[in-house]
């Protein structure tokens, strides 16, 4: 077996996100082709020292930098791959681990972008800035198409680059002084975020995670959500459904549970949904199919995973009127103050491959694009079922969530790309949860999905 030293001062999101990890069972993880194009990997990118430091500011670094103590998640991985290919140059490798969508953007989607790119070399068509919240008719559409029974106004939808940025946008809205909670394991972003926020304390080593954050266990034995009666009361609450990495989802039953106790807790919860377009059975899509979900949540969603929309960004997030700060100031209306000072806007012409994506072809063109996904999900979840692992997720979800007990995360991550040259993630990156877990994505083309199932049937045959 080789295995590649993780160093100590390695950690990500939620520092124990980095460290060594070993793997529990089943969520789809995911799937990456990897001949070669842009997997989507965020790069490592090498930042040259003179040998002698001439000259030096006499600005403070900002501290809470320091406390990150190391590379995000997913450029670590990307700086591990790219080692293992300058160790073996001719390998075909796989990329399962990082996120990123494979398949074409439908064309009824593209068209729309390409009219709209185009109409801006003319008089009539061109258009400069627009609403820092977004277009009205995409705005009205989102609302109708995802919110439409729910009581959810074209104004309580705000556009933007993605929901990433929005989670980084709303802890600016938050500001340090606030408490957190999140799913453990759960995305990388919401801790790291509360740390440069200054929101958290030190990370500490031996246990794994940061001080000042409320790590809600979420694993197979409570059904990968967290045991409420154990929870302290935060101001924030990070929740992801369908879940990254695990690929659950939350029952109706669980998510009126959540919602009682934000209510009891005069917290707020910052729901994640980018992932609702993959839910095939009756678990709700959106938070606010909850009672009483609006006076405590808001909620960030996406087209990245059901358009394709990866790179050309574009996402909302919805803040209901009736979601209050403890002064009884609207929290949309400081919202919509950080959106017009820190962003201009979507783009105009991917605004109109948004509205695309409404309308009824849109909407047909993209469920088979998260159909075909959710079956290489399948195909990877039978591969390790007939392995005889325990193995999650995939259901609801593009993540195939795979159990390695009593091993390292990172050495089976190292495993498995030394002996079959597929790039999956250490489920330890997602948080101390995540110890002794793999994440693999069911983002990639068939037949890479295909062969590097094969390669696993070798490896653990």
């Amino acid at each position: 077996m080789s295995i590649t030293h993780v160093p100590t001062s390695i950690s990500s999101s939620s520092s124990a996100f980095l460290a060594s990890s070993s793997f529990n069972n089943r969520n789809r993880g995911a799937s990456f082709s990897v001949p070669f194009k842009n997997s989507g990997i965020c790069r490592s990118v090498a930042i040259s020292q003179e040998k002698e430091i001439t000259y030096k500011t006499n600005v403070s670094r900002n501290a809470n930098m320091a406390k990150l103590q190391a590379g995000y998640l997913f450029p670590e991985i990307a700086r591990r791959r790219n080692a293992h290919l300058a160790k073996y140059p001719d390998s075909k490798v796989i990329s399962l681990g990082i996120g990123d969508t494979t398949e074409p953007i439908p064309e009824v989607i593209t068209s729309a972008m390409a009219k709209r790119s185009q109409a801006l070399s003319t008089l009539e068509g061109y258009s400069g800035y627009g609403a820092e919240q977004g277009e009205k008719p995409l705005r009205a559409g989102i609302a109708s198409t995802y919110y439409g029974d729910l009581g959810i106004e074209e104004d309580d939808i705000f556009v933007s680059d993605g929901a990433k940025c929005d989670i980084s946008r709303l802890q600016v809205l938050f500001g340090s002084n606030v408490t957190i909670a999140v799913q453990d394991p759960s995305y990388p972003a919401y801790v790291d975020s509360s740390v440069i926020m200054g929101q958290t304390g030190l990370y500490q080593k031996e246990a794994e995670r940061f001080g000042n954050i409320e790590y809600m266990r979420c694993n197979p034995e409570n059904g990968f959500f967290p045991d409420l009666s154990k929870v302290s009361r935060t101001d924030i609450i990070f929740f992801c459904s369908p879940n990254n990495p695990t690929g659950s989802a939350a029952t109706r039953e669980q998510l009126t549970k959540l919602v009682k106790f934000a209510k009891d807790n005069g917290s707020i919860i910052v729901y994640d949904s980018a992932y609702a377009m993959y839910i095939t059975d009756d678990k709700p899509r959106s938070i606010f199919e909850i009672p009483g979900a609006k006076e405590v949540a808001l909620e960030t969603a996406s087209f990245s995973k059901y358009a394709g929309f990866t790179g050309v960004r574009l996402g909302w997030t919805v803040v209901p009127k009736q979601l209050l700060f403890s002064d009884g100031f609207p929290v949309a209306k400081d919202f919509n103050r950080i959106v017009c000072t820190c962003f201009n806007g979507a783009s105009n012409v991917v605004q109109a491959g948004g509205l695309a994506c409404l309308s009824q072809e849109g909407r047909d063109a993209m469920q088979k694009v998260v159909g075909f996904y959710k079956e290489n999900a399948d195909i990877i979840m039978d591969t390790f079922d007939s392995l005889n692992f325990n193995v999650y997720g995939g259901t609801n979800a593009p993540y195939v969530w795979v159990h390695f007990p009593g091993q390292s995360s990172w050495d089976v991550f190292s495993e498995i790309l030394e002996k079959t040259h597929v790039v999956t993630t250490p489920g330890s990156g997602f948080g101390p949860g995540g110890e002794g877990f793999i994440r693999v994505s069911a983002f990639g083309h068939r037949e890479s999905v295909l062969e590097a199932c094969r390669r696993f049937k070798q490896l653990y045959k």
